[in-house]
Parts: structure tokens; sequence; C-alpha cells
């Protein structure tokens, strides 16, 4: 029975009937977030791995005053405005020279499936009837119809099963069974009409940030070139420094047909998400027949306020030592997993550039392992915003986070795995 004298919000990812009392936040900080008790809560997922430079980072913050003052809103069909046009060749002057056109929406999932329709679209438009997507298995790529469809199935879209599309999955390329990907891969663009790969670069977020190496993304990359088949990354949650490049795929030398940005794009501050693509993509539905207009759109595309915090963010990379901040956020997290890479408790430390993660040994494991909220619990006791997927703790903490905050939450980690 829904108990109606509770708050009428419909949390997402919460199961309401065993959520305790939920903290009031009412300020943000740095690093930190302010509970309306006047507690202090250290962000150390980035709220859900968006903040980058920190909360209400004041460069960021003036912008938004600043456009909003100027513009609110305007219709984005037929009509542009100047932060969204300064945006999109900033954007095209930071990615990849093949990467040309900018298109918005406003956020990770929309942006995976604008990629995609991009995609189907290229081919139906150039007159090849090629359907097939691929997708590595424990994937996570959003929660829209496209998002859903790509993702591993299971608890996040079993009762939707009947909207999802079908597509054909490659083994996630674990160590020492790189090999399988690859062949696998190699198979499915000679067997099927592939129309694209969709990946996230060198680390799977939701899935269980699990790892693989650069040298696996340039193969897949080479195989999909060899067979004309077009790469689309998922660079939402690794782009923007996580991984201690700009972009994941700076580390591979790849640059995808396509690629998805959102979460940091605005520094965290406000929804706004892009999808970029090659020239030919675009050409394929530039047409005198409108009938290969691609057809998507959200009411906010471009939001001119989205887009003026956005343009702050890429200042703050152009004129600040973005990378050296995350260089030593990275070298802090190093520090901290070396302290349970031989503690029986922990198995598989690792780490990609700001990521670090290791899995507490429980005979539970997995998503929905009884484990996850009671670590989740005891770390809010202490202060600390973490989000256990399961029983793999990880750590995706603003780049403005100093190396005492950093040990003192992995000093937390190993109390509470004492604990439990």
């Amino acid at each position: 029975m829904t108990d109606r004298s509770t708050s009428p919000v419909w949390h997402p990812f919460t199961q309401h009937a065993v959520q305790g009392e939920m903290p009031t936040i009412v300020r943000g900080e740095g690093a930190w977030l302010e509970g309306a008790d006047g507690r202090r809560i250290f962000d150390a997922i980035a709220s859900w791995w968006v903040v980058t430079h920190g909360h209400c980072h004041p460069q960021i913050m003036a912008a938004i005053k600043a456009q909003a003052d100027r513009l609110d809103q305007v219709i984005f069909a037929g009509f542009t405005h100047p932060p969204a046009e300064e945006l999109a060749r900033l954007l095209v002057d930071m990615t990849p020279p093949e990467l040309s056109y900018v298109f918005f929406s406003d956020s990770g999932s929309t942006s995976v499936e604008v990629g995609l329709k991009m995609a189907l679209g290229y081919w139906r438009h150039s007159g090849e009837p090629r359907r097939r997507i691929l997708a590595l298995e424990g994937a996570y790529h959003g929660d829209t119809i496209g998002g859903m469809s790509v993702g591993e199935r299971g608890i996040f879209n079993a009762p939707y099963e009947p909207l999802l599309f079908d597509v054909s999955r490659l083994p996630f390329p674990h160590a020492g069974r790189e090999q399988d990907t690859l062949a696998a891969l190699e198979k499915a663009c000679r067997d099927e009409a592939v129309a694209a790969l969709i990946v996230e670069p060198l680390i799977l977020g939701a899935g269980g940030m699990l790892i693989y190496p650069p040298w696996v993304l340039t193969e897949m990359a080479r195989i999909c070139a060899a067979h004309g088949v077009l790469l689309i990354a998922d660079e939402v949650m690794t782009g923007w420094g996580r991984t201690g490049t700009l972009f994941a795929c700076e580390q591979a030398g790849v640059a995808p047909d396509i690629a998805c940005y959102s979460k940091g794009l605005t520094g965290g501050s406000l929804p706004l998400a892009v999808t970029l693509c090659r020239a030919e993509i675009f050409d394929a539905h530039y047409s005198q027949d409108r009938r290969k207009t691609f057809f998507h759109s959200s009411s906010y595309t471009a939001n001119p306020i989205a887009c003026a915090a956005a343009l702050a963010n890429v200042r703050i990379w152009q004129s600040e030592p973005v990378l050296e901040r995350t260089a030593a956020l990275a070298a802090a997290q190093t520090r901290g997993l070396d302290r349970f890479r031989d503690d029986r408790r922990f198995t598989n430390a690792r780490q990609i550039g700001t990521i670090a993660a290791l899995d507490l040994v429980v005979g539970d494991a997995g998503y929905l392992a009884d484990i996850g909220p009671r670590l989740y619990a005891r770390f809010l006791a202490r202060g600390l915003l973490l989000r256990p997927l399961g029983n793999t703790i990880y750590l995706m903490p603003p780049y403005c986070s100093t190396a005492d905050e950093i040990a003192a939450v992995y000093d937390a980690i190993g109390e509470v795995a004492g604990e439990v």
C-alpha cells in the first residue's frame, strides 16, 4: 500500500517500498553537497557522473545568469542562436577533424538515440539495406527505447521487452579474451548487413565499471572501417576528462563516425547533449527530397542557457590546467586503490583516469545484491555519496577533489567493509 502522506515525487532507479528517508539537498559547492539540516556530503560520484569542475562553478554560473537575461528559449527548427553556433564550432575544433556536424539534444540517452537514428538513416538514404546494430554484452546506453535496445537485457529493461528491437551482441573483451570479441565482430560484419557498432569506449559504466585496453578499441574501429560499418562512440560518461584524456577515443587513436557527448558537457550544471557525425552522414540526409529529413527533435533542442553553460565549460578547458587536475586526482585514486590490492575482502581493483572501482567479495554479487543498499546507507551516514553497483564500489568524483578528501573516502571504504 502506497503511503500518500509522503512526497508525490517518483524518483529514478529508486524502489520506494524499501527506500529510507531521502536527504534534502539545498546547496552545492566544489565537491560538496549541503543538506537542509546543514550536513555536508562529499559527492564521490559527481552526482551521477555529471559534475566535472565542481558544483556551482563560478564561471559556469555567471554564464547561465548572463544568458538568462538575454534569451531563455527559442525553437531550434528554422531558427538558431549565438551560443549554439559558437558551441558547435568549438566542439568541431576539439574533436577529431572527421566529425563535422553537431546535432543537439538534452540527455545522454537521447544523444545515443540520435546516433542510432543517424546511422540507420544514413544506410536507408544511401540505398543499402543495412539495419543490424552491434553492441557489447553488459553495455548500458540509456533508458530510451533505442538506448535500452542496444543495452544489456535484464532487470533494467525486462518489463519493456516488447518495445525493444533485436541487436547482435559481442562478448565483452575481458583480459585474455580480447580476441574473442574481435573475432565475433569480424564474423558479424562479414555475415550480417551491419549498420553500426555502438560502444562505450574503454570502460562500461553501469555495466560494472569494466575496463578494456585502448588497442581493443583501435582494432574494433579497424574492423568496422574494413567492412564499411559505422562506429558509434558513446562518450556520454567517458568524455570530458573522465578517462584521463579529453575524450576516451583519443587513447585509441580512433575517430568514430558518430560520437555522443553529454554529462560533463555543461560541467554538470544543466542538461544538454550533442551527437557529432561525419559529413557523409549529414550529406545522406541533405536532399531536395524532404522525405530524407532527419526527423528528430525535442522541444528544448539547443536551449540557449544550457549552451551558454557548455560554452563556459569549454572555456574552462581552454584556459585552465584541467588535465593536470585530472592527473592529480587519478594519482590520488591510485594511492587509495593500492591499499586494497592485497586485501582479501576485495577483488579486481581497477582504474582508468579519474575513475576507480573495486569489488567487495560477497556471496551474492550483481546489481541487485543486498550488499549495495547496505553499503550506500553506511557511506551516507559518514557524509559520503557513494552509490555502489551491487558489490562494486566505485569513485568518480569532481576534478576539484583534494588528495585528503580522496584519502578520507578510501578510509571509509576500509571501515565500512569491516563492518559489513
